[in-house]
């Protein structure tokens, strides 16, 4: 019986979304952009990378290929291999928003077909009646924020005043979502991950996607920093996806990362938490090694988006990427015969884009394994098509959605 691993590069977008007008984000690219950057010398940082993106393995796998199909140009500054290996092609999204759950659930052959509820942009972000009910259910004497806001910047802004009144800071994005950061420490992490849990109650009716915990440590604006405890409490998706599917079918699937907070911990056997993507694939090789015939190894790398495609840092970005790729042959050697790895992401984050939300492009699809011959799968209409080749793959019945390209 077979395995599959599904690598998620959170955010590493390839452009070409046929609706990205829709979204205000017609010409977003996050290949394409951090190479072009990388390639005029403005992807350098000393001590972290210099020169064009380098990113041999992702390439030999499909990557440049894969983005002249979706936007019709190669990345700026890279070599095309003349071969290639694995399966290669694109995806288009269906569902409804850029955001990660819409992704996530439509990789896993559910895509979301309604409107996700959002909060204000301007002005005071919540509903006062929101904000009460969090205050007096939560037992806060108050929040602060209540905006549109960076994370890492409101939380240098505000966290004195919250370890000053024990307030919590309460911010949102133009993603569908509720953000609560507080002091792991002053507040108390076990006090914030209550008061998130909390506050998704409060936010189902308004059909919010998720609530996220955001603990921090530090002393001061400049030693603050957010830690590994972040907690995101989603809604449960519409319908089964291919997890559901493959835990009814006695199979077991392994969540790394933040993925079982993404699936609401629905149709997961087993969650594995790491902190950075370095950590994140250490976690991945040591799960590859373990898990038996007929599983799912499903890992979220969210550095790419957390920590370099919000923040709109090019150089961090493609550094993460850069040091992704180098631990792609690792992954490789420890694979058995007839197992299947594929790449792929959820959204986009052109870290050269106006604000700092999410991008709606097309999304990568690399899959490599032993025996597998090379061939180009095309543009896919939906994400869900990558759910339904790893079932197709580990041999359950197809979704309602989506079709396999093996």
């Amino acid at each position: 019986m077979a395995r599959a691993f599904l690598f998620v590069l959170d955010s590493f977008g390839i452009g070409g979304a046929p609706d990205a007008e829709d979204y205000g984000d017609l010409g977003s690219n996050t290949l394409g952009h951090i190479a072009e950057f990388c390639a005029a010398g403005a992807g350098d940082r000393a001590g972290l990378r210099s020169g064009p993106l380098k990113l041999p393995n992702m390439s030999a796998i499909g990557l440049m290929h894969i983005a002249k199909l979706a936007s019709g140009d190669y990345p700026a500054g890279m070599p095309v291999p003349e071969r290639v290996f694995g399966l290669h092609g694109a995806a288009s999204e269906v569902s409804r928003g850029k955001d990660t759950p819409s992704g996530h659930w439509e990789i896993a052959g559910t895509p979301v077909t309604f409107d996700w509820g959002y909060f204000a942009s301007e002005g005071d972000a919540f509903p006062e009646d929101l904000v009460e009910a969090i205050c007096r259910e939560g037992e806060v004497p108050g929040i602060l924020g209540n905006c549109v806001a960076s994370g890492t910047e409101i939380i240098a802004r505000l966290g004195d005043e919250h370890i000053l009144t024990g307030k919590p800071i309460c911010y949102t994005s133009t993603d569908s979502v509720l953000q609560i950061a507080a002091h792991e420490i002053h507040f108390g992490l076990d006090r914030l991950i209550k008061l998130c849990e909390t506050a998704r109650r409060l936010v189902d009716p308004l059909n919010i996607g998720r609530v996220i915990a955001r603990p921090f440590v530090g002393e001061s604006p400049a030693t603050f920093v957010r830690t590994g405890n972040r907690r995101d409490f989603s809604v449960l998706p519409p319908e089964p996806t291919l997890l559901d599917r493959l835990v009814d079918a006695g199979r077991k699937v392994h969540a790394i990362g933040k993925i079982g907070d993404i699936y609401a911990h629905q149709g997961v056997s087993r969650i594995i938490k790491a902190n950075g993507n370095m950590a994140l694939m250490d976690a991945t090789l040591q799960t590859i090694d373990e898990a038996a015939d007929g599983d799912l190894v499903f890992t979220n790398f969210v550095d790419f988006d957390q920590l370099y495609g919000h923040r709109r840092d090019v150089p961090g970005y493609a550094a993460a990427l850069e040091a992704f790729d180098r631990r792609i042959p690792e992954a490789n050697r420890r694979l058995k015969p007839g197992d299947l790895v594929m790449l792929t992401a959820d959204h986009g984050c052109d870290p050269t884009w106006r604000g700092t939300d999410h991008t709606r492009e097309r999304v990568p699809i690399m899959s490599f394994g032993p025996g597998l011959r090379s061939r180009l799968v095309g543009i896919r209409d939906t994400y869900a098509d990558i759910g339904e080749t790893i079932a197709a793959h580990l041999g359950i019945a197809p979704g309602p959605h989506g079709r396999s390209f093996l």
